[in-house]
């Protein structure tokens, strides 16, 4: 799962990312509300951790605009309000979970996996990266609107890399989902499917990890 943080505040925004990033979990922060507003439109979240209290503008009011869309993306409010009345306005504009500052770190994370385990079996039907719109239940690509033809080795690698964007897929991992098609794998063969799945989604979407394997990111 990818996650974002959006924190203006430095010392806490870096322990969360951190901790975060020494999960299972690749993690982006933010420090604005236009740069969430930016990163939102280009990339599909996992979760979103939000701060009220932002350098320009107010977190309740992006998380309203997100559900005008509609957006879906879970959201756990992170922020040093604490009134009762704060709470109330934080869920009823639609956020998941609220949290209030100073927090542990160890409640934060069993919070993010209380959200996701009441959204696992409800996935975002389509993931975003620009241009580019994924959707898994159909496994169906499009590129600027256009329909992207994959063969099922292709599509076995974008499934996983698109499993957890910006998240580093090792070369083993993509030759084990090779594998299951049958046939036999040649040295070069996560390399040939890589870049076959470049030229059709655009090269610099998958990044390589030399020495260790592929990962998905905007471009």
């Amino acid at each position: 799962m990818r996650i974002l943080v959006v924190e203006d505040d430095d010392t806490i925004g870096s322990a969360v990312r951190d901790h975060i990033a020494a999960g299972p979990h690749a993690v982006d922060w933010v420090k604005s509300l236009t740069d969430a507003e930016e990163v939102t439109s280009a990339v599909q979240y996992g979760l979103i951790l939000l701060d009220l209290q932002l350098p320009d503008g107010s977190g309740i009011d992006f998380l309203k605009r997100l559900r005008r869309k509609p957006d879906e993306t879970p959201v756990i409010i992170l922020t040093a309000r604490d009134q009762i009345s704060d709470r109330i306005e934080g869920l009823n504009s639609g956020a998941d979970d609220y949290l209030v500052k100073p927090f542990n770190l160890g409640e934060l994370t069993a919070r993010i996996l209380a959200v996701a385990r009441r959204y696992a079996g409800s996935p975002q039907p389509t993931l975003r990266f620009d241009d580019l719109e994924i959707d898994q239940p159909q496994r169906r690509v499009k590129l600027a609107g256009k329909d992207v033809i994959l063969t099922g080795r292709e599509w076995a690698v974008l499934d996983l890399l698109i499993t957890r964007p910006g998240a580093i897929v090792s070369k083993d991992k993509i030759e084990e989902a090779l594998y299951a098609f049958g046939s036999e794998i040649e040295s070069n063969t996560v390399e040939v499917y890589v870049s076959r799945l470049r030229k059709k989604i655009g090269k610099d979407r998958i990044r390589t990890a030399r020495g260790v394997g592929y990962c998905l990111g905007e471009r």
